[in-house]
């Protein structure tokens, strides 16, 4: 009995330290990604907001990949339509629902040697228009993220496209049907807004 306690205290510790672990480096990403933001400057990035961190959000995927998928012109905010495929198709279970998720490859960026293995994760959830962006939010990959046909996919590390912080500039892609979820992502950022 003794050795058994000693056991689960120990697994216990482990999954503290674990999850300490987990949170001190997602904040260190937002606080990165704050600092570095391409658009938000100044005393503006106080107003960038953000769900709290919830390793429930970091799921497990099982990715098909579809290398004969043909390319497509992506629907935006604006007049620009960039060329993508699918490069695969993740499904993974979150908050007891099973999900699929296309992931797509831009092919002018493939073109460019920093931005080759770049993939790209847009999705709507029920909280677009209400809490988050009405548009959608993105989640970057690359490749060599998908290994044995299994992706981590971390939705705290879901963020805004440009057009979330002004308008009328920006061709920002939109998610394509496949991409709506009919759940809620209480994870990654949120709407951004002045007035909070």
């Amino acid at each position: 009995m003794k050795t058994i306690l000693t056991v689960l205290c120990f697994l216990l510790s482990f999954a503290a330290i674990s999850q300490k672990s987990y949170q001190d480096s997602l904040k260190k990403y937002l606080d990165n990604y704050v600092k570095e933001h391409g658009v938000v400057k100044g005393d503006d990035k106080k107003h960038l907001n953000f769900y709290p961190i919830s390793q429930q959000y970091k799921v497990t995927a099982k990715v098909e990949l579809t290398p004969n998928s043909t390319w497509f012109k992506m629907e935006t905010s604006g007049i620009l339509k960039p060329l993508y495929r699918v490069f695969g198709v993740a499904t993974f279970s979150i908050n007891g629902n099973e999900v699929k998720l296309n992931i797509y490859q831009n092919k002018h960026l493939m073109e460019k040697p920093e931005y080759a293995d770049h993939l790209f994760i847009p999705f709507t959830d029920v909280t677009s228009g209400v809490t988050t962006y009405e548009g959608g939010r993105y989640i970057d990959i690359i490749i060599q993220d998908i290994k044995n046909n299994t992706l981590n996919i971390d939705f705290n590390k879901a963020y805004n496209p440009y057009c979330a912080y002004v308008s009328g500039i920006y061709s920002c892609p939109i998610p394509p049907k496949e991409n709506r979820l009919t759940i809620s992502i209480e994870a990654g950022e949120k709407n951004y807004s002045k007035s909070h």
